[in-house]
């Protein structure tokens, strides 16, 4: 579970990090210059709030960056709030085993570094959580950012981590996006889009038929594509 990619919130309580880790860096911070983004309605994160409507200390996993609104949202509805921003921690460690590849002895076994295996050491140092620890987690626009096998251990892990009922919002591009963003709740009905310095390329478009594959040991799921042609999907374990 690395340090520096994690944080827990609880409610009423101020936003705060393991020991150790170093400060942290709310990236829409009163004293930060706030970065220009769109704001889209958004079917998916309505849907999503229906299916969490009634949880009462509920617990949610976002899996992007800590963006103060998304915290302040969801911590005033209750819910104790845990952030680990995945894309940037995968690219972390894709950069830190390319590293080690180019380090090699001639000849030497690199091992196995194929996606797969690149994802299975992956989940042993991050989203370590106990079984069943979330009823929600925003998963954002991750799985268009991993290799195919990658995206699904990554839909492995979190079906191990969200207890049964629980549910997953993901966004897929219906295309190759133009331009990397990520996304932070704006209000019960709309999401805001953040232009961002790329971090990985993407690496798949998901069509509808398989993005139901990727979420196939999932109770049910259903999908919303907007005019903007950006599909959200919601999963139910």
């Amino acid at each position: 579970m690395g340090f520096l990619s994690r944080m827990r919130v609880a409610p009423q309580q101020p936003v705060t990090r393991p020991i150790g880790s170093g400060p942290i860096a709310l990236h829409n911070s009163p004293m930060a210059k706030p970065a220009p983004c769109e704001v889209r309605q958004s079917n998916g994160l309505k849907d999503f709030l229906r299916e969490l409507d009634g949880i009462r200390k509920g617990t949610l996993l976002d899996m992007g960056p800590a963006w103060q609104n998304t915290l302040s949202f969801f911590i005033e509805r209750g819910f104790k709030v845990y952030t680990e921003d995945v894309l940037t921690a995968w690219r972390d460690a894709k950069r830190a085993e390319d590293d080690r590849l180019k380090k090699l002895a001639q000849g030497a076994d690199p091992g196995d570094v194929s996606p797969g295996a690149r994802a299975e050491r992956f989940l042993k140092e991050n989203l370590r959580y106990d079984a069943g620890n979330f009823d929600a987690v925003l998963a954002w626009d991750l799985f268009d950012y991993l290799e195919p096998k990658a995206a699904l251990k990554m839909v492995e892990r979190l079906g191990d981590l969200v207890c049964p009922g629980g549910v997953v919002l993901g966004i897929f591009h219906v295309r190759k996006p133009e331009k990397f963003q990520r996304y932070r709740v704006h209000d019960a009905q709309s999401v805001e889009l953040i232009p961002t310095p790329q971090l990985v390329p993407p690496q798949q478009v998901l069509q509808n038929r398989e993005i139901q594959n990727l979420f196939a040991n999932f109770h049910s799921s259903r999908t919303f594509v907007g005019r903007d042609q950006i599909r959200e999907g919601i999963f139910i374990r």
